[in-house]
């Protein structure tokens, strides 16, 4: 687990600067970065890397691996070559990083930066024989997957236990810390505010769910919320019906002169992330504009976001802000903020300055969730 805070949460480092003569420079140009480059970042016990250089219409592509964390490829946005100054970034990871090139081209000495952390990365030119084994990735849940559980246990989570977290464990899906408007928001893609007639222990009463699906593989996002609805079926009885109501919601559009998110190179079924390193640092990859819509509805606003954007594909982004009082209240009462000059803007200053995108307040109808039944579950 260390390791992992490590990577995705992060390490910045000084910029390397090099001044070379002419001749130098020029030789720099010339210099073939594609193939495999690998060298472990020093910070906690080191986590080695691998990143696999192509040129494709005459530019340069990469794939990073952190392979200590798994076999799960992560895409370089883009990577430039200046004499002997090579840098890249990795925008789903929030991860920049700056090195010098050897004479020879078989070693880059550099920084990485990530998050506010700093460590040093030094690269290798390899051969494919000599570079790191790269772990076999997560084995994906079949698409036609049974999507129930083989095994589920619920029990009242421990009340001194801070948070509140969705994951898989090897074979495991597990909440914790989840009330019943978490789990609904979560499974159904609504707003607390969507879900009608709960009664009062939807908000206040915490359980655990520690379930082993009956198929094999690691359920993506939508099979996730898909075995989660199951739970909430089988374990807690819960029955409900849609209906339409005008309600508050936030309006997602694009805002002038269009969006700046850059598409994703994963594929549909690869994993989803909607990330926070902490309240108003957000992390997203593979994800459509709904997703977005859905993932700041359940954790960040105090109403419903519906997308108004038409935008169809898929993207990676970072987006910083400030969060006001009304934002984040699924995490109970925070600390009043310190006045800082340097802090990121708000929420509405930040979408269209960092995405393209603009969030606006408006009435619509929306899809509401009635509960017609709905039971404790008995502990096991």
């Amino acid at each position: 687990m260390k390791k992992t805070l490590l990577w995705m949460v992060g390490l910045t480092l000084a910029l390397a600067c090099f001044v070379g003569a002419p001749r130098a420079h020029a030789q720099a140009k010339e210099t073939d970065v594609t193939g495999n480059w690998q060298g472990t970042l020093q910070a906690g016990q080191g986590l080695r890397i691998v990143m696999k250089i192509t040129k494709v219409d005459g530019k340069l592509r990469g794939i990073s691996y952190s392979i200590d964390q798994g076999g799960q490829s992560i895409p370089i946005n883009s990577i430039t070559v200046d004499g002997t100054s090579f840098k890249f970034e990795i925008s789903a990871i929030d991860v920049t990083y700056v090195g010098t090139l050897s004479a020879d081209g078989k070693t880059i000495t550099g920084n990485q930066t990530q998050g506010g952390h700093t460590a040093v990365m030094n690269f290798q030119h390899v051969t494919p024989e000599a570079t790191w084994p790269i772990p076999e990735p997560p084995k994906a849940m079949a698409a036609d997957a049974v999507l129930k559980f083989e095994v589920i246990t619920v029990k009242p989570s421990d009340p001194n236990r801070p948070g509140k977290l969705f994951t898989i464990r090897g074979r495991h899906l597990m909440t914790i810390n989840t009330t019943m408007n978490d789990m609904v928001t979560f499974a159904y893609g609504l707003h607390v505010k969507q879900i009608i007639g709960a009664p009062d222990w939807f908000a206040t009463e915490k359980f655990d769910l520690d379930g082993v699906p009956e198929a094999e593989g690691r359920p993506n996002t939508k099979q996730m919320k898909e075995l989660i609805q199951s739970a909430l079926t089988d374990r807690f009885k819960l029955t409900f019906h849609h209906d339409q109501k005008e309600l508050s919601v936030y309006a997602l559009t694009v805002a002038k002169g269009g969006p700046k998110m850059t598409e994703t190179i994963h594929q549909p079924n690869d994993p989803k992330n909607f990330l926070f390193r902490g309240l108003g640092q957000l992390m997203v990859t593979n994800s459509t504009m709904k997703d977005f819509c859905d993932g700041m509805q359940s954790a960040v606003m105090d109403r419903p976001v519906v997308d108004h954007t038409g935008l169809t594909a898929r993207y990676d982004f970072n987006l910083n802000w400030t969060p006001d009082d009304s934002q984040f209240a699924v995490f109970g009462p925070r600390p009043t903020p310190k006045d800082d000059p340097n802090a990121p803007p708000s929420l509405y200053t930040a979408l269209p300055e960092q995405l393209g995108l603009k969030l606006e307040p408006t009435k619509a109808m929306a899809d509401v969730f009635v509960i017609d039944h709905v039971e404790k579950p008995a502990a096991n």
